[in-house]
């Protein structure tokens, strides 16, 4: 049990970090799913890895539903979370203390999230899923801080690429 949920989010990041615009509902349900492994241990004391990959699988199909049910809501719930999920990992990886402000930190994250996916859809659609989908791959692997930096911007770079190529494609009319 303990590597399916490595192998799940490796699996889920790589579909989003390649068709995350294409498939929107699952951009958000993989937003929801990483969303759960993260607050698992917040919502139960030491979760085993079947509460934790249980809590993830909930949040990520709640995610979907929304996604299909209410888009223009997803959308604004998708650039909060993705935004909120961004501040915090930037404010780790540049401050030491940032743990005393976790919320204050997500919220405001969130916020400028929000504002830019709805201002700026489909690109920041494609930005957005892109980076969560190279953050899930990477996170599934153990790699030393510099290596796991270097991985995530480099396919940060391959999703975007990917994604900006249908996505032009499609507006063209040919076929992606």
């Amino acid at each position: 049990m303990n590597a399916s949920l490595p192998i799940v989010s490796a699996v889920i990041g790589a579909v989003v970090l390649l068709f995350g615009k294409k498939l929107f509902w699952l951009c958000v349900a993989a937003l929801g799913f990483a969303a759960g492994v993260e607050l698992a241990p917040h919502i139960v004391q030491q979760p085993t890895p079947l509460v934790q990959l249980s809590i993830a699988l909930v949040l990520g199909f709640l995610g979907a539903l929304l996604a299909l049910l209410l888009q223009k809501l997803a959308i604004g719930v998708l650039g909060f979370v993705a935004g909120g999920r961004l501040a915090v990992g930037l404010a780790a990886t540049f401050t030491f203390a940032y743990t005393n402000s976790y919320w204050m930190v997500f919220v405001i994250g969130g916020i400028l999230g929000a504002v830019l996916l709805i201002a700026l859809f489909d690109w920041a659609l494609i930005l957005l899923s892109s980076l969560i989908g190279a953050h899930l791959i990477v996170g599934a692997i153990t790699l030393p801080p510099t290596g796991a930096t270097i991985l995530l911007m480099g396919l940060l770079i391959v999703g975007v690429f990917a994604q900006a190529t249908a996505f032009r494609r499609s507006r063209r009319g040919l076929p992606a």
